[in-house]
């Protein structure tokens, strides 16, 4: 049976389409054995969360579990929350995130985004969580995972030289991780 790797796109108005790109590289570097759902998520700029907590609920909802989690920028930013402040209805193999921005300020817009002060203690537990960044990254400051490291010290973290935002459209890495759950 072939496992199933759920991607959550990054934002911005081309996010999904930018982050097609990405997908490809997974699925590619992950070979058959894997299968990668990647929905389209839609965003309500009325909802504090643009509407994507229950989204990615309902996206989890669909998979068995051993379900393993991959996520881009605000997505992943999100699926931390929605991981941190809801059950997921699966059992979680993995959390690989991708140049993930860690939310801070005073700004209402960014309200609904920002992590509780407990969230790390309130990830699922027995999930291998990683976070995956470039120090070029020109969207996400590279300092931003230096804050998550000290909030989730037990995780994984790969610092990558080159390749900004997108990690180079590569994600062989990340497919290395992933086989070696």
């Amino acid at each position: 049976m072939r496992k199933q790797v759920l991607f959550i796109q990054g934002g911005g108005e081309n996010g999904y389409e930018a982050d097609d790109k990405l997908v490809a590289s997974l699925q590619n570097a992950l070979g058959t054995n894997y299968e990668i759902s990647y929905p389209r998520l839609q965003t309500d700029e009325a909802a504090p969360d643009f509407g994507w907590i229950k989204q990615i609920g309902n996206e989890i909802d669909k998979l068995e579990d051993g379900v393993i989690l991959v996520a881009h920028s605000l997505g992943a930013s999100l699926l931390l929350k929605y991981l941190s402040e809801k059950k997921a209805s699966k059992k979680v193999a993995g959390i690989l995130l991708l140049s993930t921005p860690f939310w801070t300020g005073n700004e209402e817009w960014v309200q609904g985004l920002k992590l509780q002060g407990d969230f790390a203690q309130r990830l699922p537990l027995n999930s291998r969580i990683f976070f995956y960044h470039c120090r070029d990254d020109e969207e996400v400051p590279f300092d931003h995972l230096a804050t998550y490291r000290q909030k989730l010290p037990a995780a994984t973290f790969r610092e990558i030289e080159r390749g900004g935002h997108q990690l180079g459209n590569n994600l062989t890495i990340v497919a290395k991780d992933i086989q070696n759950l």
